[in-house]
């Protein structure tokens, strides 16, 4: 089968279990969330039914993120998909997408991204914009492109317009407390700590692996990665449209106040 010819001539990253991503994400991702069972069921199911609405088919057993941009949630979740079964939840952190408001800021779409190398991602420079924030976070933090995207204007009479839809860090001392609540002008914020976890095992990086493998590792890629068997490649998007925020989706260091 295909997981076992992958295992046969890539040892080493199908040495990388979705447990040791389990245990890695608890270890190192900050702040994190401590999803229920019921919910974690619920997102899986949100997953697989939007990949089969896009008419989206699994060629294997791969990871994938779940994004939450409902305003009493904000959170990103990491699924494992395996071929046959229910997908596994691998950890939860909060997240900020788009604020509506306020001018130049749109509602982040819902839907199913790929990330493939037709908009290639890029590292932050670690330099402050016009409001001395580091909009990408700090120097050298992955920047994930999943290309320009229609999405609701949150600002004047609203309406569609064309935003460039990212997922990357922030900065770590003015806006990474405010993870779990919309921030953005429409793009996913989430932790550093979630960033280096992605970037350094290559969750989403399935078809930046298949050009290291064909032609030449796409610059982007860290040299001393670790990439694990099953690299995914979509970002899905959802709101689950709820009106009061679930006790779980507070970040642990936003409750202690």
């Amino acid at each position: 089968c295909a997981v076992v010819s992958a295992m046969m001539t890539s040892p080493v990253p199908a040495q990388v279990t979705p447990q040791d991503v389990m245990q890695t994400f608890a270890l190192r991702v900050a702040p994190a969330l401590a999803v229920p069972a019921d919910e974690q069921l619920r997102y899986a199911s949100l997953a697989l039914g939007m990949l089969k609405e896009a008419g989206l088919g699994l060629l294997g057993p791969q990871y994938a993120l779940v994004v939450d941009r409902n305003p009493k949630v904000q959170a990103v979740f990491l699924f494992w998909l395996p071929a046959i079964g229910m997908p596994v939840h691998v950890g939860a952190a909060p997240v900020s997408t788009g604020r509506i408001g306020q001018f130049d800021h749109f509602e982040t779409p819902t839907g199913v991204y790929p990330h493939t190398l037709a908009n290639p991602d890029f590292r932050a420079q670690g330099t402050k914009n016009a409001n001395g924030i580091l909009g990408y976070g700090a120097k050298g933090m992955r920047v994930y492109d999943f290309g320009w995207q229609q999405a609701l204007r949150g600002w004047g009479n609203g309406g569609v317009s064309t935003m460039r839809l990212q997922m990357h860090a922030t900065d770590p001392v003015l806006l990474e407390s405010k993870l779990g609540t919309p921030q953005s002008k429409g793009c996913i914020r989430i932790p550093a700590t979630l960033n280096r976890l992605l970037d350094s095992y290559g969750l989403l990086d399935a078809d930046y692996e298949l050009a290291a493998d064909l032609v030449a590792p796409p610059w982007v890629l860290q040299p001393g990665r670790t990439p694990v068997f099953g690299a995914g490649r979509y970002l899905i998007i959802v709101d689950t449209e709820r009106e009061s925020r679930p006790d779980w989706a507070v970040p642990a260091r936003a409750a202690a106040h």
